[in-house]
């Protein structure tokens, strides 16, 4: 693939990617709640977004279920402890959470938060 063509192919997703982000926080404006991006450190918060990535991954030995949560405006990784999967946690789903940012390893981060499946 000539480096023009690759360029294209690049510039395209980026632009999906780009219009993806755009259509989230627009469906997400219309809520009264926090966005990820304005959510404050260390402050107990009600997100709002769409699961980009699910994934199952150990943490110390013990099983974790980690999600990407996205509204469009950022990302924060949300961690349930102690979980193999729960019942409607999967990439693209809505969800509303609530629990209290942190830090770990750099990533914005909210252990075992209360979440609620929007339709």
């Amino acid at each position: 693939m000539s480096k023009g063509r690759l360029r294209r192919s690049l510039s395209k997703w980026a632009d999906t990617d780009d219009m993806h982000a755009r259509d989230l926080r627009q469906a997400y404006a219309e809520t009264s709640q926090t966005t990820v991006a304005e959510a404050p450190h260390r402050e107990r918060v009600i997100l709002q977004g769409t699961l980009r990535t699910v994934t199952l991954r150990p943490r110390g030995g013990v099983p974790a279920l980690e999600a990407e949560l996205s509204d469009g405006t950022g990302v924060v990784t949300v961690i349930w402890l102690g979980r193999r999967r729960i019942s409607g946690i999967e990439p693209g789903r809505a969800i509303r959470i609530q629990g209290r940012i942190g830090t770990s390893e750099g990533h914005r981060v909210i252990f075992n938060p209360r979440y609620e499946l929007m339709p």
